[in-house]
């Protein structure tokens, strides 16, 4: 659809900017202006003044602008083309179709909100009568009050096949299909798609019913679904449709918040209690469409989910689809309601004092994402732990913008190493009685002695790398640390037994993410504040490599050739203990060349690495 800015100027023009906002907001008369409280902030004396010469608003307190158009998008919630539309009917002009076809399926939107609308008002009257005695009872058992039931548009659907298209017999059975209102079954005659339910219709953001949402009350039919709506149709999209969000809209100004709850039988309870700002999705998880209609009405709209496992599973779900969503200042706020409760629980049983009190302490959701994959799974090994680090990462690269990827694995990174690398109170430690051996440890000989050339080849190594070049690489690191990003992925790796150079090395990684690497200076002083221990020349036993002493290239090239060897040599000296046992049990050809492929590399990476070092003692 095409609009002109001619076109756009002439609607503006037609309109009374201070009839519109009237309509929502109280205005006062100011010689030339009106004057009125600010609807997007809260506040006691008028600063929001509106220009009928002009066409604009404007708030002197919050710094809100805009003219009629605005006034709809921000305020109503309503999307670009609904609020020229809605203006459009109210000034009397006729909205520019750029094709026939356009205008075909502008008609045809028309004729079934016709059908719709027909719809409902048959459902409302169904209420009201003898057949809707049962729908009745549910919704006085609920504690709805009457204003409810009626704002809301309660109605009652016959448990009929045909009671529907009796009703509607003006329009055509093909229309009634169309609209999602009958149900087509190849070989059967059509039948009413909602028979023997509670009612609910579901509106645009324009006010107008385009779907309906019904609520089984008949428990003999465990057959059938709690809750049925209708499917997509030409006026309905489930993954684009947030329910209640037209009635929202301008509770939500008043609040600041917007609550996005499970189902829309919550969204009454919240209203029913006083909190008019809820919506829900339909059916569906919260979808990226409904997210970015939600930031239109707040940067960080509230999730309420249930307590049991289902309500946590819904709110790992909505997170996984909002992280690559975020942006500077967006994002969600979660809440979850105590076990077993549901909102209309909450309210009915403690009041709504306590859903605010519970709002109001609405988690971040780094918060709730840090706290769901902890608990996912036992910690209690190493392989735990690692599993942990590994989710958490995968999060962090879903999320699209740079910044925000940055920071979140900044944080993440931070939370896990204080959980994994934890400092721990260690017993005093008790020699044991001679002669003693540990519960269910069975007896083994001691090995027998080395010789002289086995202990030649041994490097302090342990299970990982040499600690003498490791604390080497990472004083050079610190040294510096623009080579640092270059090498996360190998520092990643790395798993010494040390639990402070762990840590030491998680706090390079998240240095590594921000967008301008620091000065050395800087990042000991940091890594100082953080209570890390940093390596000296004691922890390398004197060796000097030249990346410690020099910069530039050459100190870069270095560097990766010593964390090089660093990932590579535990890999080798585990593959040569195996060959060994392979040797032992089966002395054949192909065995003893590997075994002495592995001997040959092992001694090289010892060699280059005292070139590097020039070490003036040994390992």
């Amino acid at each position: 659809m095409s609009l002109t800015p001619q076109w756009l100027d002439e609607l503006r023009s037609r309109i009374s900017l201070s009839g519109v906002i009237g309509r929502s907001v109280r205005v006062t008369k100011a010689g030339r202006e009106f004057k009125a409280c600010c609807p997007f902030h809260n506040e006691k004396t008028p600063s929001f003044t509106i220009n009928d010469e002009k066409g604009f608003y404007h708030c002197f307190g919050c710094g809100a602008h805009g003219d009629a158009i605005r006034w709809m998008t921000d305020h109503q919630g309503l999307p670009f083309m609904d609020a020229v539309k809605e203006l459009a009917l109210q000034a009397g002009m006729e909205v520019p179709a750029p094709d026939p076809r356009a205008a075909r399926k502008a008609e045809q939107q028309k004729s079934l909100h016709d059908v719709m609308q027909a719809a409902q008002d048959f459902f409302v009257r169904c209420l009201g009568e003898e057949r809707g005695a049962e729908a009745r009872r549910y919704l006085a058992s609920r504690g709805f009050p009457a204003q409810i039931v009626r704002d809301f548009g309660f109605g009652f659907a016959p448990d009929s096949r045909t009671a529907l298209k009796e009703a509607l017999s003006a329009f055509p059975d093909e229309m009634l299909i169309e609209a999602g209102l009958r149900i087509v079954v190849e070989g059967k005659e059509p039948y009413d798609r909602f028979r023997g339910r509670l009612m609910l219709p579901i509106l645009d953001p324009r006010g107008r019913v385009i779907a309906f949402g019904g609520r089984i009350l008949t428990a003999e039919k465990t057959d059938a679904p709690k809750y049925l709506n209708s499917p997509d149709t030409p006026l309905f999209d489930k993954g684009r449709t947030v329910y209640n969000l037209h009635r929202a809209g301008p509770a939500t100004r008043q609040s600041g918040r917007v609550v996005v709850v499970e189902g829309y039988m919550d969204v009454v309870a919240l209203a029913a209690a006083g909190i008019g700002e809820a919506v829900a999705p339909l059916g569906t998880a919260l979808t990226e469409h409904q997210i970015e209609r939600l930031w239109r009405l707040v940067e960080t709209p509230t999730l309420c989910f249930d307590g049991d496992s289902a309500g946590q599973r819904a709110a790992m779900r909505a997170i996984t689809r909002a992280l690559p969503l975020l942006r500077p200042g967006h994002s969600l706020r979660i809440v979850t309601l105590p076990a077993g409760m549901d909102p209309d629980d909450v309210v009915k049983k403690q009041g709504a004092a306590a859903m605010e009190e519970l709002l109001d302490g609405a988690r971040s959701l780094v918060d709730v994402l840090w706290e769901a994959e902890r608990d996912a799974a036992p910690l209690a090994t190493p392989e735990d732990k690692a599993g942990l680090k590994a989710r958490l990462l995968s999060h962090c690269e879903t999320i699209q913008h740079p910044d925000i990827k940055s920071l979140y694995r900044r944080e993440l990174t931070e939370r896990f190493g204080e959980l994994a690398f934890a400092r721990k109170e260690r017993a005093p430690f008790q020699p044991r009685p001679s002669g003693s051996r540990a519960k269910g440890q069975p007896w083994k000989p001691a090995p027998p002695p080395l010789a002289e050339q086995d202990k030649a080849k041994m490097l302090r190594i342990g299970t990982g790398p040499s600690n003498s070049l490791l604390a080497a690489v990472l004083d050079g690191l610190i040294c510096h640390p623009q080579h640092i990003a270059r090498h996360a992925d190998a520092l990643a790796r790395l798993q010494p037994e040390n639990p402070d150079t762990c840590a030491l090395i998680d706090a390079l990684l998240v240095t590594s993410d921000g967008a301008q690497p620091l000065e050395s200076a800087t990042l000991r002083t940091i890594l100082l504040e953080r209570g890390l221990r940093l390596p000296s020349a004691q922890d390398y036993a004197g060796m000097r490599f030249g990346f410690l002493a020099s910069g530039g290239d050459s100190a870069g090239d270095e560097l990766a050739e010593a964390i090089a060897i660093l990932v590579e040599w535990p890999a080798v000296e585990e593959a040569l203990v195996e060959a060994n046992k392979r040797v032992e049990t089966e002395l054949s050809e192909e065995n003893f060349a590997e075994q002495q492929r592995l001997i040959a590399r092992s001694m090289a990476l010892r060699a280059r690495l005292g070139q590097m070092g020039r070490a003036r003692a040994a390992l």
